[in-house]
């Protein structure tokens, strides 16, 4: 596949209108970019686990306990417009999405 072909492949793939200073710009640039990906291709990763990050590091996330919740009255508490402790919202769908009102 010539390089031209390449770029406008990308091009439509990526949705990009390219001038075509743009694409001559991006020829060599692109040329490399596949040459360097043909190189790691050549590679033997058989037996070699997939991982996230090049680092050994383990996840710093806490733990996921419940905690205590808020009341209704106290989420409400703030809020614009509530009833009954529900929060109260304008419509989402007016009558020209579902044909009915709200």
């Amino acid at each position: 596949m010539s390089q031209s072909v390449d770029i406008e492949k990308l091009a439509h793939l990526a949705k990009l209108d390219l001038t075509d200073a743009e694409r001559e710009s991006f020829g060599p640039q692109i040329g490399e970019i596949l040459a360097f990906v043909e190189q790691l291709n050549q590679l033997d990763t058989e037996g070699v686990e997939p991982m996230t990050s090049a680092l050994d590091v383990q996840n710093r996330f806490r733990d996921d306990v419940a905690g205590a919740s808020l009341s209704a009255e106290t989420a409400t508490r703030s809020a614009p417009a509530a009833q009954d402790g529900f929060f109260l919202v304008p419509p989402v769908l007016g009558t020209a999405a579902t044909g009915k009102s709200s």
